[in-house]
């Protein structure tokens, strides 16, 4: 398995979809409930496949990933060959999880309490994809890409 296995919650949400996988491979309802019952092992792995073939397609599209924690930020920009960084650390007492943090970041991204780096680096192995994932399994969260840009222009 190259990711993780989906939710629950993942695979009840995905519940058509997984059903046409299912199909694909000329395996009815019926049958798939004779699987589960008799072969769970082999139910376990057409899920592992599934889960692999959804989370590629979500990664594929992603460009954007940020996470934050209470006094930084690491916001990435994923491109085909190459993720940039954009780490931004606040030397003062503000919480970037809250509103009222996060408005005065963006508000003031040139305070002396604020240093910001910015890197770029190739991928391991050229497995775009698994670090993505990596970072997500990490707590990043997969983003439109504002603030990223934001910060990219100010410090360009």
């Amino acid at each position: 398995m190259k990711y993780r296995q989906l939710t629950k919650e993942q695979f009840e949400s995905l519940h058509e979809e997984f059903a046409r996988f299912l199909a694909s491979q000329s395996i009815d309802v019926k049958e798939w409930s004779q699987i589960k019952e008799e072969k769970p092992h082999v139910a376990e792995e057409e899920m592992n496949i599934f889960s692999d073939v959804v989370w590629d397609d979500v990664l594929n599209k992603v460009k954007y990933v940020e996470h934050f924690s209470k006094t930084s930020a690491n916001l990435f920009k994923c491109e085909d060959e190459e993720i940039h960084r954009i780490a931004i650390k606040i030397n003062w007492d503000i919480n970037l999880l809250e509103q009222k943090g996060f408005e005065w970041l963006m508000q003031n991204p040139m305070d002396n309490s604020v240093e910001i780096f910015r890197g770029t680096k190739p991928y391991n192995n050229n497995e775009r994809n698994t670090e993505i994932f990596d970072l997500i399994e990490k707590g990043s969260a997969i983003s439109k890409g504002e603030i990223f840009e934001y910060f990219n222009q100010l410090i360009s």
